[in-house]
């Protein structure tokens, strides 16, 4: 799937930077243009791989590029007042070229939060591919205003976006890791998942060719009809025995001995273990998956280690377990030493994290109602009590 993939906030740069390394290291092709918009200049000086020229500041008149300090709602109006800034670095995209774009932002600082579901609403305002988000929410223990943000941006960014896929730092930092090196294996981890996801279907000439494809047209009816959407990932090393396999994967679905010497029940075996593992494991948005609307496995791995059967009862169980009819299946051959399966379920309800979000949000919107209301209250008592000081004057 080749994407437009646009980092707003520190967090979202971060990440895509990371993406064009990863694609640098594998040869994915996902990344066909990279973007990135801040309001602080060192933020942006300090990533590595996308372009200068595709490094966009934003707010210079408001904030002298020292960005907004944690105030979504003062991200929100910058984002709008120089959209036409962003545009400018989006013209450079060859949208002919891509399936789709991919914002990805930090939902509890204040540049991310505040301006990407600004940014997706002008993009589905202009153009025909799907626009979609890759929201990342904070820790619990990064402090009130960051989950308050989170509370506010997320409400809006699904409103905004075609399908947003959501990863949950809280599900990720280890306890008595730095912020730092924890930040950096969640970006890696980020990467892992999303990168074989949509790395399936493209497919260079001379590669191994899939049996079952998977392309970018799966993945687009998986997040059709909006949403929050979790990936799972589980992998397992392998040894690569070489060959491209396609043969042997047509005729050993007996169960015995293929032509490359592997033992098909084993390799049928692993790939449904695989498969429980990755929706039943570590969702990078924790979340009961009964109830998922539409999901999508993909296999990954030496096509050797791949088979028909395997995929098929994956996709099956998957079927059980979601009661969800829409669930597509295929693999992605690739030279690695690992077999992988990754799962994306789309239209999650049961998720308890968003549940905790609304929470704040409507606790938060209460609390301020309250504020307002003292406030008003104390001027009208300062306005009476300066009146009957002023009387006797008259």
């Amino acid at each position: 799937m080749k994407l437009a993939m646009i980092g707003f906030g520190q967090a979202g740069g971060k990440v895509v930077d990371k993406f064009l390394e990863y694609d640098e290291a594998t040869g994915s092709g996902i990344v066909r243009s990279a973007v990135a918009v801040n309001t602080a200049k060192a933020d942006l000086l300090g990533l590595e791989k996308i372009p200068e020229e595709n490094r966009v500041l934003i707010g210079q008149a408001r904030v002298k590029g020292h960005g907004v300090g944690a105030d979504n709602e003062l991200g929100a109006e910058i984002a709008e007042e120089d959209i036409d800034e962003v545009q400018g670095a989006i013209d450079n995209i060859p949208v002919h070229e891509i399936d789709a774009f991919l914002i990805i932002a930090g939902l509890g600082g204040g540049t991310g939060s505040g301006g990407s579901p600004v940014l997706a609403k002008h993009l589905k305002r202009i153009y025909t591919e799907p626009v979609y988000g890759l929201g990342i929410l904070p820790g619990g223990d990064e402090g009130g205003i960051y989950t308050l943000n989170a509370a506010r941006s997320f409400q809006t960014f699904v409103r905004e976006v075609d399908n947003l896929l959501v990863f949950d730092n809280d599900a990720w930092r280890k306890s008595g890791e730095s912020m730092e090196s924890g930040y950096e294996e969640i970006n890696d981890e980020i990467v892992r998942r999303f990168g074989v996801l949509f790395g399936a279907g493209e497919v260079e000439a001379g590669d191994a060719v899939a049996e079952s494809v998977v392309d970018s047209s799966e993945i687009i009816n998986t997040l059709a009809g909006g949403g929050v959407s979790t990936v799972g990932y589980a992998a397992e090393s392998v040894e690569p025995t070489g060959g491209d396999g396609l043969l042997s994967r047509f005729t050993s679905d007996d169960g015995g001995i293929d032509d490359s010497g592997m033992d098909a029940a084993n390799t049928t075996n692993r790939i449904t273990s695989l498969v429980r593992k990755a929706a039943l494991g570590r969702l990078t948005l924790p979340c009961e998956i009964d109830g998922a609307e539409r999901a999508l496995l993909v296999m990954s791995g030496p096509p050797e280690h791949l088979n028909r059967k395997g995929i098929e009862r994956g996709r099956k169980w998957l079927e059980e377990q979601t009661g969800s009819m829409e669930v597509r299946g295929g693999d992605y051959p690739v030279r690695e030493n690992n077999v992988a399966a990754s799962i994306l379920l789309s239209g999650v309800h049961n998720v308890p994290r968003i549940k905790e979000l609304q929470q704040v949000a409507i606790e938060a919107q209460d609390n301020i109602d309250d504020i307002r209301e003292q406030s008003e209250e104390q001027l009208q008592e300062l306005v009476e009590d300066d009146q009957d000081e002023l009387d006797p004057l008259f």
